[in-house]
């Protein structure tokens, strides 16, 4: 074989692989045993956490790494939390069956309990919509809403049962989740409370978790097929992308402010970056083995992972589409 030919064949092989990103992933560490299921980075540069197995909502302050505690009460067991238009943590809280904000100035707990005939929903995600509204999903075959200013909650019964898991507001006010156990997403009418089925085309690909971008499609991270696909509204059209490796699979799905679309790729033990303009995904390793990144947030220029696996933290701190960038969170940011 000729030189040409063996470059030729060199530039087939590197387009035929994902690129890898170098060591990007800034860690921190939490106290041990907290077990951190989501994370949600607010605006005032702080980071809250689910700290699972302690019943606790988690601070981080990474300018220097100090942690604390926010207590949710007897027999808590938060899984997820989100930060509201209030500024607010919102946790999903599994073990409580209830919704559950914290202050963020004084700490106080304030607990939304469902109607008293309710079951155990096994509360998982939250998402508020464009009216101030919160709704969530219940892993028994529930999902429902909140309105903040009465203190109202109602539960409705998922179409399909068990399975709604993963949920987010699009940019025009619609909401979608996703059912794991049933394989599907829904867009939830947010007048009537109605959630209205839609089919991906992989049969039993376990949509976990969806994400919308600024053009309001609807990223999905499918569990069981290893795929990450795009639902598209206004055509009802999809498409589907395999991850890069021999087992992917995808738990989280988000779209950070430049429309790139990460996932959590538990097979790898890495991040995936996928480009929508180009199609070509970019794997980031995580530092840490067995690290289970299980809900992925952000905010402008940070994209933030909580470890459940090693009891940590991380960021990817981002810079101009297509440029990844780190920074030594030992200094003041």
């Amino acid at each position: 074989m000729g030189s040409a030919s063996r470059a030729l064949l060199g530039l087939l092989m590197l387009a035929a692989f994902p690129a890898i990103a170098e060591l990007p992933v800034v860690e921190y560490p939490v106290p041990d045993g907290d077990h951190p299921h989501d994370v949600a980075p607010a605006a005032d540069g702080f980071v809250w956490y689910t700290a699972q197995r302690s019943g606790a909502l988690g601070w981080l302050d990474p300018r220097t790494g100090a942690t604390r505690h926010i207590q949710l009460g007897n027999g808590s067991s938060p899984h997820g939390v989100i930060v509201g238009p209030d500024g607010a943590p919102w946790i999903t809280d599994s073990g409580l069956n209830a919704i559950v904000r914290v202050d963020p100035r004084t700490f106080a707990v304030q607990v939304f309990a469902p109607p008293a005939d309710t079951p155990y929903m096994n509360l998982n995600t939250a998402t508020f919509d464009l009216n101030g509204v919160l709704w969530f999903t219940g892993q028994t075959g529930y999902y429902g809403r909140v309105d903040p200013s009465s203190g109202k909650v109602e539960v409705f019964d998922a179409p399909r049962g068990r399975g709604p898991y993963g949920i987010a507001t699009t940019p025009d006010g619609s909401v979608y989740y996703a059912s794991l156990a049933g394989s599907h997403i829904a867009r939830i009418d947010i007048a009537t409370g109605r959630a209205d089925v839609i089919e991906p085309p992989t049969k039993k690909q376990g949509a976990r978790r969806v994400w919308a971008d600024s053009r309001n499609n609807i990223w999905v991270s499918e569990w069981n097929s290893g795929q990450l696909s795009k639902y598209t509204p206004a055509t009802q059209a999809w498409q589907q992308w395999r991850l890069p490796g021999d087992d992917p699979q995808a738990y989280a799905v988000y779209v950070d402010e430049q429309d790139m679309v990460w996932v959590s790729d538990f097979g790898a033990n890495a991040m995936v970056r996928f480009d929508p303009s180009t199609e070509k995904f970019t794997v980031i390793p995580l530092p840490s083995p067995s690290a289970k990144v299980r809900q992925i947030l952000g905010r402008p220029g940070e994209v933030w992972l909580p470890l459940s696996g090693v009891d940590k933290l991380a960021v990817i701190r981002t810079g101009p589409v297509g440029e990844v960038v780190m920074r030594n969170p030992t200094k003041a940011e």
